[in-house]
């Protein structure tokens, strides 16, 4: 910048603070507080001194300023919706291995990411073996729906059948299936893992239900669709369960290897022979 150039710059900064009064300011600020616009009202005088240097038009000025403010909300209601999702971590998109798994479809996942599967009420079901990224998949999308404006709620299904078995015994079902069919979108997590015994797969019958054509789920397993009669210890629920699940869905399969077994192999810990996906572990 020439020194001339400086100068004028200077000028101009100098002029806007002096055809901008203190009383002016004290007012302006009071506006931004009492219309709670609190990230204008921090930067009032360093976007004042700014229009003024650039000699903004008054659109362009207004435009700025109104878009510093829907960032700053939409990045205080982004964190809100995550904290109360209850995710496990905070893991976005772009950090999953598409290529260490390449049974995946990116473009699918792509375009799942963008949502339009919560509005045309589709399911998203991600099978695989343990560790091998379905619990990173889900929480990515949960993060890419709570972008989108969407509530999601996150859960392992051990402890939502927990929550609705003794809801249940204490005669408070009804209020925990309305707080699992509130949220835009229920994750549940870990089907398989543990056993569910009847009444359990009965709670869970009914929650799909309560939620079938109105509110898509995202679910995780490590079982294929054939094992989930054992895993809820009823083949005829199972079926039914599975029925209003897929009746609107999206499935993906994981068929690949863990990335802890990976981690383990890039520190000389575990020879690759084995390197087998089917060993048990939790989800990453």
């Amino acid at each position: 910048m020439s020194k001339s150039t400086g100068k004028a710059v200077s000028a101009a900064t100098a002029a806007a603070a002096a055809m901008t009064t203190p009383a002016q300011l004290e007012r302006l600020g009071e506006h931004l507080r009492k219309l709670r616009l609190l990230k204008s009202g921090d930067r009032l005088e360093a976007l004042l001194q700014h229009a003024a240097a650039h000699d903004l038009p008054y659109a362009e000025f207004l435009e700025q300023v109104l878009g510093e403010e829907v960032a700053a909300k939409t990045a205080k209601n982004v964190a809100m919706r995550t904290a109360m999702a209850r995710f496990p971590f905070v893991k976005p998109l772009q950090t999953f291995d598409f290529d260490y798994q390449p049974s995946i479809d990116k473009k699918q996942v792509q375009q799942l990411a963008s949502c339009h599967f919560i509005e045309h009420g589709d399911n998203v079901i991600v099978l695989g073996p343990p560790g091998v990224g379905k619990t990173h998949l889900a929480v990515s999308l949960g993060l890419k729906a709570i972008e989108a404006g969407y509530r999601v709620l996150f859960t392992t299904a051990a402890n939502l059948i927990e929550k609705l078995t003794k809801a249940h015994a204490e005669g408070r079902l009804e209020e925990k299936l309305k707080l699992y069919t509130a949220p835009r979108l229920l994750i549940v997590d870990e089907i398989g893992y543990l056993p569910i015994d009847r009444v359990g797969a009965n709670l869970f019958f009914q929650l799909v239900s309560r939620r079938y054509e109105r509110g898509p789920m995202i679910l995780t397993s490590n079982q294929s669709f054939g094992a989930w009669g054992d895993v809820f210890g009823d083949r005829v629920i199972a079926t039914a369960i599975l029925d209003r699940l897929l009746h609107h869905a999206v499935t993906l399969n994981i068929r690949g290897n863990s990335y802890r077994l990976k981690e383990k192999l890039k520190a000389g810990l575990l020879r690759s022979h084995d390197n087998n996906p089917s060993q048990p572990g939790g989800e990453i």
